[in-house]
């Protein structure tokens, strides 16, 4: 199992653009996929973005895409979420997920995650 600890959440204005960091520990970093999700309140959880064990292959909901960045420093045992163009409908708490396996998987409810940080809050509003 990993432990992941998120962080970068907060409020940010309509427009606005935000950077969440995922630590991760307890398992070797950089031969695991790896991804964003979010959920916002009375919804489901639902993805945000997904990268591999490499970097060099990632995917995005389709409401993020030209929005969010997602990259991973495997030195650092970090996966990043850049988020810009912020709307009001992007607020909720926005969680790291770890896989297993180095791909992600796009037949998978969970996309072949197994392991889930606590969350971070991300609020936009004016």
């Amino acid at each position: 199992q990993v432990q992941l600890i998120e962080s970068g959440g907060g409020l940010v204005q309509p427009g606005g653009s935000l950077r969440l960091s995922c630590a991760a520990s307890g398992r070797t970093f950089s031969v695991h996929a790896m991804g964003w999700f979010r959920q916002a309140p009375g919804k489901e959880r639902e993805l945000v973005a997904l990268i591999n064990w490499s970097g060099d292959s990632t995917f995005y909901a389709y409401y993020m895409e030209g929005r969010a960045t997602i990259a991973r420093d495997n030195a650092r045992n970090t996966v990043y979420l850049q988020m810009n163009s912020l709307k009001p409908e992007d607020t909720a708490v926005y969680y790291c997920a770890a896989s297993p396996r180095g791909d992600y998987d796009l037949r998978d409810h969970y996309y072949g995650m197994d392991s889930w940080g606590k969350g971070t809050l991300v609020t936009v509003s004016s």
